[in-house]
């Protein structure tokens, strides 16, 4: 299998017409390994306000996923369920798996950097570098690093992004900004799983921001979540729950459609092709997109690597129809996504 550098794929990928990105959780990693890292959430989780069994599944797995447990939880409820299983057994799993999911929530605004500031203008500069290769954004992250960024620009400059997201027509006093499927035509910046930011309001889909309020963001994330509002944010154990959590909200069935039509070449950084996602994997697989290049991070033979490598090409022998799929693989580590 050969591996090549980023600029060698950037290169390749200019055969086609379009290119499209693809973030995981190890884009949030590379630039702040001590916050988002899963271990790293596991440490600073304040299990106290939980039940005393909310933990065990992560010590009986040997895990710090959050995701992972949710689903072992959430599975084990329904086969419990089957089998006849006590009645309170199966709500303590259900209810252990729904506090473990807005802890999650609570412990990445806990601990998220305060304020753009914290990252340094070198940060800013080699990321926009790095994004401004690719038409649009497709990301699973839940913090504000891509928004960040995408909003840092030098004076004067607008961003090139847009996420669709604009002041209320009836309501233009208002202190956040709203998403309307018949306004967001030129949005090319899509979280695909919701965002700290992003909070479904009932009747509309809100954008918190700094500029009409002059309040930092993750203070209003952190007002919003002590209130007991939380963000639009899926994080449900698995690809089954996660689509249908995504099918039942505009903006996130928005995101999902315009994933599903891209065409051209697709890069992936920052992810493993994990199981819980299978539901944008298999997009992947039966779309339009005829050429993905994936970032690998350290040794091509680990078991982590080899395990993207064989889900990567079932996808390739799975495509059906006129448009074949190929597959590339690049040293995610030449990309020098934050400057590092």
């Amino acid at each position: 299998m050969a591996i090549i550098t980023f600029l060698e794929a950037l290169g390749d990928s200019a055969a086609y017409s379009r290119r499209h990105l693809l973030l995981g959780n190890g884009f949030s990693i590379a630039c702040r390994p001590n916050i988002f890292a899963y271990g790293k959430l596991y440490e600073e989780a304040d299990f106290s306000k939980l039940s005393p069994t909310a933990k065990l599944a992560f010590e009986a797995l040997g895990t710090q996923d959050f995701e992972r447990v949710i689903k072992v939880l959430r599975d084990g409820r329904v086969v419990l369920a089957a089998y006849g299983g006590p009645p309170d057994l199966v709500k303590t799993l259900e209810d252990d798996a729904n506090g473990l999911r807005e802890l999650l929530v609570q412990t990445i605004a806990a601990s998220h950097p305060a304020w753009p500031g914290e990252l340094t203008e070198e940060e800013y500069t080699a990321c926009r570098a790095f994004l401004a290769h690719f038409d649009s954004t497709y990301t699973f992250n839940y913090d504000l690093l891509l928004y960040w960024v995408h909003m840092h620009t030098p004076e004067g400059v607008a961003p090139s992004s847009d996420d669709g997201f604009r002041k209320p027509e009836d309501n233009f006093a208002a202190e956040y900004v709203v998403w309307e499927p018949g306004q967001s035509h030129e949005q090319n910046m899509h979280f695909l799983h919701g965002a700290l930011h992003v909070f479904d309001a009932g009747t509309e889909i809100q954008k918190y921001t700094w500029r009409n309020t002059g309040v930092r963001l993750i203070d209003q994330i952190r007002d919003a979540l002590s209130k007991d509002y939380y963000p639009l944010f899926v994080s449900e154990g698995t690809s089954a729950e996660k689509y249908e959590r995504i099918r039942h909200n505009d903006y996130l069935a928005k995101a999902y459609r315009s994933f599903c039509e891209i065409k051209g070449a697709l890069f992936i950084y920052g992810h493993s092709l994990a199981e819980n996602d299978e539901h944008y994997v298999k997009r992947i697989e039966k779309g339009k997109i005829e050429q993905v290049y994936i970032g690998l991070y350290g040794d091509p033979n680990s078991s982590s690597n080899k395990a993207i490598v064989r889900r990567a090409e079932k996808m390739t022998t799975a495509r059906r129809g006129k448009i074949p799929l190929a597959v590339s693989y690049f040293d995610a580590a030449t990309a020098h996504v934050w400057g590092k």
